[in-house]
């Protein structure tokens, strides 16, 4: 068996690299004072091959800054939409000065004054192969090569536009190819799905410049008690609320104002305040005083959520009053409401319930008071009666959150909206001409973006504007005229077009408007409409039609909830011994609340159980007592015990089939449950492949996040799909589902060939030799867990380790967000619970092993003649 293809490009290109600082670096330096910014100042020393960084770089305007390692520095280029994944999409990329190769680790805060001002995260590294010669591709302005990065993976183009080489700032198109890694932009923008760093929250990237403050006399925070430590990240996504028909009737709620105005995130760090609006754009320069203001609060570090608003005559939140302070530079009058704290004081505060992290919040509100910056005050209230005082008031509505709810960086039922008037955004795709004495139009087109990615007209709003609005958005609209139209039907007069007359102009749909309205008509158009303004924080291609969901009726994703639910009560017949006594001193856990999880969980657990051989980890003296490995014949009501011929040297091998065996396994002391790669359907032949990521002493979490990456990567250059799920303890596991054919002792020799091809492409991050010694600082991928009669901890087992973590199943883009393997715990894993990660695994269940084995030449065996059938007689 010779070694498989050298995919990843890990090659090393040694006589493209300079091994001295070249002089090309001057410019990079000549903007930058090194004793103010903690950006580098360059090293000249190289990777293992020839490495890439994509940059989100938040600075005057937020732009990603994309750079390939050349001639011992990093080519670079200001990407301002970032890239797209859609070939038809040709990304504006206008080429800079080159950057030092250690400036792709860099994440900080360049500071106000400085070259770039603004924050920089790692969004997206890896590798990049050219595909010729780079050198005469970069001189020729047309350079392709392949990446095999964290996000970004295959072929890829860099097309420098017509204009004299060498120019200041050359405008090249970054463009990407049609293959299995492309994707329709209507279908997946990736800078909004994957917002985040790939570093982690835990990165050990340079801190940024801080200004010299005097140190903050403040007593010690007294933090909730699943409060973990944690730095604290450059970026942060916040929670969004779902839109809801009407108020759920059963659970803890608290209800806030659903404020008409601008989300916005603060960072606090020192005497450094930084301010997001929710799709990661830095408004701190826009928002000076409100900086100050949120600076003269004292807080520790930490990060902030909240609504700005201007407030009208009233005392309501005016949403066009918060347009014109923007526009006229009455920033003074913008309030800032604050109502969430997902992290404090060098701690992550977002798997602490809901009621106590406002708790904490409004006690540092409360202790240096500033009347810019607000505590969101909840009503204790029926919400009929809630809603119904907001509508009155002329307030836009409520929002619900459930009291117990973590903090999750992406829409969520646990936070529901109710708003008094149905109202939304729409993409402004024309005008109309102004009739009579009105000034500048007479109405906006209005559209809304389908799951194809085309825009449909939605109706016309012509109320709502004064004259100076009108003039000023006239100009607006007169900068983007196009003659084609935008919209995928044309409007008619009959449908409600042109209403007050005008002949229609098409604008290039780039414009949002929030416009409030009475209700949708049969065919899709709106009635009554009233303008609001436009939204600057959103982009027109998400802009869709909002559906109202019904509580009790959870999408497809969440499917799993309600059966939860039903199983969240202990059987009648069910005694629990010992019910108090506490089996995780660290966490007080106790044994009654274990068995509890156990019920709540079975209809999620037992699928990965049934069929399966279990081998069940018991802790009758605790999780820091002796713990016993039990795989044959426990005598334990409910259990199935299989045939003989399964294993004929021991006891029978076990089965959980059912809710009654897996309470009464947990009610004698059974903390985890593992099962075998196969099912009793064909003991012999695996149904999958699992890859156990162990870290060895001194891997941070980082790291383990780009080597699952990694791991999936190439898993997807051979073909195979793989799903993800956390260990409950330090490490993450990959499963690659399979038809069942080859045996156990070909799975697992393919898995070798595997783990040692990633071993020897990429050594500085993986090993593929067992033992403490061997795996310092780096994963073992342990492929021994692929051969007959081994085991692995079923998916939403508990662990029997301090803190109980779960093995709990999640989707690659969630990578990111996970803060080890035991991210969830079985007091925290509620709210996770409703969404079923991995919905897609049964379409990969009839994967084979053929194309992984010819990419690595590895040489499968035969397959197996399927046994013949008796034929009847009288056939």
């Amino acid at each position: 068996m010779r070694a498989g293809p050298e995919i990843f490009g890990f090659a090393r290109h040694a006589d493209s690299i300079s091994q001295r600082m070249p002089d090309h670096l001057q410019r990079y330096r000549q903007k930058r004072d090194f004793r103010i910014t903690s950006e580098p100042q360059g090293s000249a020393a190289a990777g293992e091959g020839l490495s890439f960084v994509v940059q989100k770089h938040a600075a005057r305007r937020l732009h990603y800054d994309f750079r390939l390692e050349l001639d011992g520095v990093l080519k670079s280029w200001a990407v301002p939409k970032g890239p797209s994944l859609d070939p038809a999409d040709k990304r504006m990329a206008v080429h800079v000065e080159d950057h030092p190769l250690d400036y792709g680790g860099f994440e900080g805060v360049i500071p106000p004054g400085q070259y770039g001002a603004g924050t920089v995260i790692v969004w997206d590294r890896g590798i990049w192969e050219p595909v010729g010669d780079p050198h005469e591709g970069y001189r020729q302005g047309k350079l392709k090569f392949d990446l095999y990065g964290e996000k970004l993976q295959g072929r890829w183009t860099l097309v420098r536009m017509h204009g004299r080489a060498g120019e200041k700032q050359e405008p090249w198109l970054l463009i990407k190819e049609r293959d299995e890694a492309a994707r329709p932009a209507s279908e997946y923008n990736i800078v909004e799905e994957l917002p985040d760093s790939v570093l982690g929250a835990g990165s050990k990237a340079k801190k940024p410049a801080r200004k010299k403050t005097a140190k903050r006399a403040r007593s010690k925070l007294a933090l909730p008690a699943q409060a973990r430590k944690a730095e604290l990240p450059l970026t942060l996504s916040p929670m969004l609320a779902t839109l809801v028909d009407e108020p759920p009737k059963r659970g803890e709620w608290v209800y806030e104002v659903k404020f008409d105005g601008y989300r916005l995130l603060a960072r606090v760090e020192g005497g450094d305040i930084a301010l997001f609006t929710r799709n990661g754009h830095d408004w701190t320069s826009k928002l000076k005083s409100l900086a100050r203001a949120i600076d003269a609060l004292q807080l520790p570090d930490c990060w902030l959520d909240g609504e700005i608003v201007v407030q009208n005559d009233q005392g309501v939140p005016d949403f066009q009053a918060l347009q014109n302070a923007f526009d006229t530079s009455r920033t003074q009058d913008i309030l800032y409401y604050v109502f969430d704290l997902p992290y404090c004081d060098g701690h992550d505060l977002r798997a602490v319930p809901l009621r106590e992290r406002r708790a904490l919040l409004q006690r540092l509100l409360q202790a240096h008071p500033q009347s810019r910056v607000r505590y969101s005050e909840d009503f204790n209230a029926p919400p009929e009666e809630l809603l119904d005082a907001m509508c009155r008031l002329r307030m836009e509505g409520l929002i619900g959150k459930k009291a117990d709810s973590a903090y999750t960086s992406r829409r969520s039922p646990a936070w529901i909206k109710l708003k008094c008037m149905q109202r939304q955004e729409f993409v402004i795709g024309g005008y109309t001409d102004p009739q009579g004495s009105r000034i500048g139009f007479g109405s906006l087109l209005l559209g809304l973006y389908d799951e194809q990615g085309r825009l449909h007209y939605a109706g016309n709003v012509g109320t709502g504007f004064n004259d100076k609005l009108l003039q000023s958005l006239s100009a607006r609209l007169e900068a983007l005229r196009t003659d084609e139209m935008p919209f995928a039907d044309k409007p008619t007069r009959g449908a409600g077009f042109g209403a007050g007359g005008g002949k229609p102009h098409w604008v290039k749909p780039k414009l949002v408007a929030e416009v409030s309205f009475g209700e949708w008509t049969r065919d899709g158009r709106i009635r009554h409409p009233v303008f609001h303004g436009l939204r600057t924080d959103k982009p027109a291609k998400a802009i869709t039609r909002e559906k109202p969901m019904h509580l009790e009726e959870a999408p497809a994703k969440r499917k799993a909830a309600t059966k939860t639910r039903a199983a969240a009560k202990l059987p009648a017949g069910l005694k629990v011994t010992n019910p108090e006594r506490v089996i995780d001193p660290s966490t007080g856990i106790t044994k009654l609340e274990l068995v509890q999880y156990y019920a709540r969980v079975a209809p999620l657990i037992l699928p990965h159980l049934k069929g399966r051989p279990v081998s069940l980890v018991r802790a009758p003296s605790g999780i820091e007592g002796q713990h016993i490995f039990q795989k044959h014949g426990a005598p334990i009501p409910g259990i199935t015990h299989l045939d003989p011929k399964y294993d004929r040297d021991h006891d029978p091998l076990m089965e959980i089939a059912s809710a009654e065996a897996l309470l009464n396994a947990a009610q004698q002391n059974c903390v985890e449950y593992h099962t075998w790669n196969s099912t009793t359907k064909a003991i012999d032949q695996p149904d999958r492949m699992t890859f156990d990521l162990d870290p060895g002493e001194g891997l941070k979490w980082p790291q383990m996040q780009e080597g699952a990456l990694l791991v999936h990567g190439f898993l997807e250059e051979l073909g195979l799909r793989s799903f993800l799920k956390t260990s409950g303890g330090k490490g993450l596991h990959v499963i690659v589902p399979l038809k069942p054919g080859p045996d156990y002792e070909t799975v697992k020799e393919f898995s070798k060939v595997i783990v040692e091809h990633l071993a020897r492409h990429v050594p500085q991050r993986f090993v593929a030799k067992s033992g403490p010694k061997n795996r310092v600082g780096k994963i073992f991928a342990d492929y021994l867990r692929n051969g007959r009669g081994a085991t692995t901890v079923a998916a939403w087992s508990a662990r029997a380790r301090p803190g109980m973590g779960v093995s709990v199943p999640v989707e690659w883009d969630e990578l990111p967000q996970l803060r080890s393997g035991d991210h969830w715990t079985i007091r925290t894993i509620d709210e996770r619970l409703e969404i079923d990660a991995w919905r897609e695994y049964g379409k990969a269940q009839r994967q084979t092993l053929t194309r992984a084995a010819k990419a690595l030449d590895f040489e499968l065996p035969p397959a197996k003649a399927a046994p013949a059938k008796k034929r009847k007689r009288g056939a």
